[in-house]
């Protein structure tokens, strides 16, 4: 018997998402549909620049991990989350937020260090695409000191975050939770996070996967990124090579999957996309608790792309508590 379905390890972020315009990107110098890192002055300036805005911003408890973590966690699994805050305002706001949504975490983040909790600008344009400025201030120390390895060994799975690997002692944490969870019989997930972090950190990101995940999430640019071509199919027989079994979300065009035997195509729901942040991180945490709860990989694709479609139609990452119940009902008519 099994404490946690679900331990994940990732950067916590306070997310601040702002609409701006394509021009706005251009004047301001920001990459378009990419997370840039950014020191403190940077995402300042950037906050400075967009004053106008930021009437119309909103705020919520981020990271790519934890929007996955909390996602699963509101569908009903028994979740866990390894994180590094600051002893900030912004920190003591993060813990009440995972609380909140009923997730656990170590208690070294109760005696949180000073210093600045990560925050992460996210600009939408019209056409729904994220375009992410993210100081991770302390969470770039996030380190083997924030694993607890009694929860680990008591898990179903653990998820790693791919924007990890930015972080020599956040890849080192990655890293040693892979490896720990491998050798406690834990099976292990894995998500590339982001073109960027591909294009840039390769080798790191095929250090944390090692021998092969049990599990790998990515979305189409990142598996041609990683694995050199511009063809999905050639990507795809690649990742076979890196984990027994992957999921490539692909957008409007739904996903991809391959459970280690068979190679399956989920369609995802038309919807009128406004904003495509954390749709990938919904997509992973629907369908871990979906091959969770004992449904197929198609299954599990099916719920994922649902999910996924309701976030990309509203704004912010993550879905309010009683859509994940919503969305459950309405796996169950079919």
């Amino acid at each position: 018997m099994h404490q946690y379905e679900l331990y994940g390890i990732g950067a916590a972020l306070l997310d601040t998402e702002i609409e701006v315009t394509d021009s706005d990107l251009k004047t301001l110098g920001v990459d378009k549909g990419v997370m840039t890192l950014v020191d403190d002055a940077r995402q300042q300036q950037l906050v400075d620049d967009l004053k106008n805005h930021l009437v119309t911003a909103s705020h919520a408890c981020g990271g790519s991990g934890a929007n996955t973590i909390i996602a699963a966690s509101y569908f009903g699994l028994d979740t866990f989350y390894s994180c590094k805050v600051a002893d900030d305002a912004n920190g003591n706001f993060y813990r009440d937020n995972l609380a909140a949504a009923g997730v656990n975490y170590p208690e070294v983040l109760n005696n949180a260090a000073e210093g600045t909790t990560g925050k992460c600008l996210v600009l939408i344009t019209p056409d729904a695409e994220r375009s992410m400025n993210t100081y991770l201030g302390i969470s770039a120390e996030l380190s083997v000191n924030e694993l607890d390895s009694d929860a680990l060994a008591q898990s179903r799975w653990a998820y790693i975050e791919g924007y990890l690997v930015s972080s020599p002692t956040g890849r080192a944490a990655a890293i040693a939770l892979r490896e720990q969870a491998e050798s406690s019989g834990v099976k292990t997930a894995l998500s590339l996070s982001d073109p960027m972090m591909v294009q840039l950190f390769h080798d790191g990101l095929k250090e944390m996967i090692g021998g092969g995940v049990d599990l790998l999430f990515c979305n189409r640019d990142e598996a041609l990124q990683y694995c050199a071509t511009d063809a999905l199919q050639e990507a795809a027989q690649t990742l076979r090579n890196h984990s027994k079994a992957f999921a490539i979300t692909l957008g409007a065009d739904g996903a991809l999957l391959w459970d280690g035997e068979q190679e399956y195509r989920v369609s995802s729901p038309k919807v009128n996309a406004i904003d495509t942040n954390g749709a990938g991180d919904m997509f992973a945490g629907a369908f871990l608790y979906g091959i969770n709860r004992g449904m197929s990989f198609a299954e599990a694709g099916e719920l994922a792309c649902r999910a996924a479609a309701q976030v990309v139609s509203q704004y912010g990452p993550r879905l309010r508590a009683e859509q994940h119940k919503e969305l459950l009902e309405q796996t169950a008519s079919v």
